[in-house]
């Protein structure tokens, strides 16, 4: 298999770490990717022009990270990240969707302060964008307690993409102030292997 990476990406970190939690990283060729580059040859891959991407050995492309994750837990025999059916599977897959969420509004934050040129920025929409950040988190600080340390579920390991990635690129923010069970459970997960070994590198 090949992923098509970006080093940056919190989205491919959730697939390293689900690749490392599910014992498939040594099968995987990565393949480094700027999704921003005029030139870039992703679009064959992904018609979206997106990182991740993952090319199977017959050819077959699949994106995005949700999907790649399910994929890749489809192929292990341990402990499924996806839960087979009922509660514990739509609660793994809602806070999937949250910290996903967290990720596409952090994106549009960085992409509003850092790639738009300033006298364009709309100041409106990076409010907006932080307030839901602001309310997700609150919502995971309320369900601290129920998060997983050891047995982690696509939810976690989600939210632990969408933190990580709010240290890297939102520091200024401070994301733990007023959350100290959610920054006590983070600080837990920053010490886990797979959590450890994918921070994100310029």
């Amino acid at each position: 298999m090949k992923l098509r990476y970006s080093p940056t990406s919190p989205y491919v970190r959730k697939v390293v770490i689900t690749a490392l939690e599910t014992g498939l990283d040594s099968r995987i060729e990565r393949v480094r990717t700027n999704a921003w580059d005029p030139a870039t040859d992703l679009t064959g891959d992904n018609p979206l022009g997106k990182v991740p991407a993952l090319i199977l050995d017959d050819g077959s492309c699949f994106y995005d990270s949700p999907v790649i994750c399910e994929l890749l837990d489809s192929l292990q025999d341990g402990a499924k990240l996806f839960p087979a059916a009922g509660p514990a599977r739509f609660t793994a897959l809602r806070r999937q969707a949250l910290g996903d969420g967290i990720l596409d509004a952090a994106l549009q934050v960085v992409i509003e302060t850092l790639r738009r040129p300033e006298p364009y920025r709309w100041n409106g929409w990076i409010d907006r964008q932080k307030a839901a950040i602001a309310r997700a988190l609150d919502q995971l600080e309320r369900e601290a307690a129920d998060l997983a340390e050891n047995s982690l579920t696509i939810g976690e390991i989600a939210i632990i993409a969408a933190l990580g990635y709010l240290d890297f690129r939102l520091a200024a923010d401070r994301w733990r102030e007023g959350r100290p069970a959610l920054a006590a459970w983070f600080a837990v997960l920053e010490k886990r292997p797979s959590v450890a070994a994918t921070l994100p590198k310029e």
